[in-house]
């Protein structure tokens, strides 16, 4: 069963179920820009170090133009892996593995200063932009992990009925897209024959995914419930 939230749980090893949502519910990806500018803070710090470009800046000071690169920011390839997301107009969805007990603390400060610091000068505003510290639930039963990554990409289906168009990471579950710091393969490795006895329903993880029939949740474990229902 998840840990209850309130008290987190780390775990060296451990798997997470990380959300979070916009101060008094407000929208925080207001249009295609804000996505994209939240995705590219996920890439800078899951890519691998060698493979970030910085980028190259020009400042005048006193008269005299000066040349750089802008200085590396925290990065936390092989710390933490990143197997599903799912970003809503007012929250988002993460499923990570830590390798380290704590790392979550420091991926998710980062993450959240750089999307807070983009999001309050694109606003012209101050203060906070998520509602309150993150949540983070401990994973610790192989169904309820595959389940909760079905649970995070049908989450677009308030919005849209093609979740393969929506900003998450169900495109690359399904092989149409390829992105190194989405660790598709961990989730999809439950679709090994006999991995799972309740995977004999579906045998692919496009129809398990979009399954219309809530009587698959029983073959998960109908006891397993998700914590995060009121985010909207």
């Amino acid at each position: 069963m998840p840990a209850k939230n309130i008290k987190k749980l780390y775990i060296d090893g451990g798997y997470y179920h990380i959300f979070n949502r916009g101060v008094d519910k407000k929208t925080i990806f207001p249009d295609d820009d804000h996505y994209r500018v939240f995705l590219s803070s996920l890439k800078q710090i899951l890519l691998p170090p060698e493979k970030i470009k910085l980028p190259f800046h020009t400042v005048t000071v006193q008269g005299r133009t000066l040349h750089g690169i802008s200085h590396k920011r925290k990065n936390y390839h092989g710390k933490i892996e990143l197997l599903a997301y799912c970003l809503m107009p007012n929250h988002f969805h993460l499923l990570v593995h830590q390798t380290t007990s704590r790392i979550i603390d420091q991926f998710m400060q980062s993450l959240s200063i750089r999307y807070s610091l983009f999001f309050n000068k694109t606003h012209k505003r101050t203060g906070p932009v998520f509602q309150n510290i993150y949540k983070a639930i401990n994973v610790m039963e192989e169904p309820y992990l595959l389940h909760l990554s079905r649970y995070i990409h049908r989450n677009p289906l308030k919005y849209t009925k093609d979740l393969k168009r929506a900003y998450s990471s169900y495109s690359e579950h399904l092989g149409l897209r390829k992105t190194e710091w989405v660790k598709s393969e961990v989730v999809l490795s439950f679709f090994e024959p006999a991995k799972l006895p309740f995977l004999k329903h579906t045998n692919t993880y496009k129809s398990f995914v979009e399954y219309e029939n809530d009587e698959l949740d029983q073959y998960v474990d109908s006891s397993l419930t998700l914590e995060d229902d009121t985010l909207l």
